[in-house]
């Protein structure tokens, strides 16, 4: 981590990337960083809870803390709003602690408008192929809801591009590994100026 404070790690990903079990691995073996907790609007899954996944609140409180400043970010997604907590960021920040942040690519590029000094990371499956699998095992979707999150996924993955860093998540110790070394500024490998890793997503992205 850099010595001279806290930094802002804004990540993203297509549906089913892995992108939650990917940042999740990386905050329980650096308990050091912050993980920033979304408001949405969705439902609770069977194994989410308020405070700890998500801040689950209805869309009139949702409207009621956007209009008072409190997103640093929102987006609908999904017929659903979702939005990360300004003040508990700038909290972290100020008490020089590193945050990570989990939000989709548009609100990501509200966060680069923001504060500008934030490191973006985007993550991407091994292939489309797997992507598909990665959805259909999950079966929390109906088939029709997993057509539209795959037609939508593939959509996303063409912003890899406006990020720092992309992160393939194909063999998870890998990509914690390659995550680790952007975290602590050693991530050449994983930057989206880099050749080799800009034809690795060609061929992913097709």
């Amino acid at each position: 981590m850099s010595e001279r404070g806290g930094k802002l790690f804004v990540f993203a990903a297509p549906s089913g990337a892995g992108k939650t079990t990917l940042v999740h691995a990386v905050v329980t073996k650096r308990p050091e960083l912050r993980f920033s907790i979304s408001y949405t609007t969705r439902k609770p899954r069977r194994n989410e809870a308020h405070g700890v996944d998500y801040l689950f609140v209805d869309n009139e409180e949702f409207l009621r803390l956007r209009d008072q400043g409190e997103m640093l970010e929102y987006a609908e997604v999904f017929d659903n709003y979702y939005a990360t907590s300004r003040s508990q960021v700038e909290q972290h920040l100020a008490a020089d602690q590193s945050v990570i942040l989990e939000i989709d690519w548009q609100g990501a590029r509200q966060v680069r408008e923001s504060m500008p000094e934030c490191v973006t990371i985007f993550i991407l499956p091994p292939s489309k192929d797997e992507l598909e699998r990665r959805l259909r095992d999950r079966r929390t979707d109906s088939p029709e809801v997993i057509e539209r999150r795959l037609r939508d996924a593939v959509s996303d993955m063409t912003h890899w591009d406006e990020f720092d860093y992309v992160i393939i998540n194909d063999e998870l110790n890998q990509a914690i590994a390659d995550l680790e070394a952007v975290l602590d500024g050693n991530g050449e490998a994983s930057s989206t100026q880099n050749v080799a890793l800009r034809r690795a997503v060609s061929r992913i992205i097709g």
